[in-house]
């Protein structure tokens, strides 16, 4: 294995913003923000969109994101 070509792998939290839930785990991603994880220690944080604990698919509860009465605008065109 070739020297100094692998990236630092350390411990990382990621963080759901939508549902406030955060694990910690290993990864070489890195961050400039950092959160005081309950061990005391400082780690990155890393901010995600969607995990486990927000996803439709894990939950089983289904979101409705109507934007701008999208639905019902589509809804009325076609219910001829």
């Amino acid at each position: 294995m070739k020297a100094d070509i692998h990236p630092n792998y350390g411990p990382v939290v990621f963080q759901d913003v939508s549902s406030d839930f955060a694990f910690l785990t290993r990864s070489t991603i890195s961050s400039k923000e950092k959160i005081k994880w309950e061990d005391g220690n400082e780690y990155p944080l890393v901010k995600l969109e969607v995990t486990s604990a927000s996803h439709p698919f894990y939950t089983g509860k289904q979101k409705s994101l109507d934007v701008g009465g999208r639905v019902d605008r589509f809804r009325k065109r076609y219910a001829k």
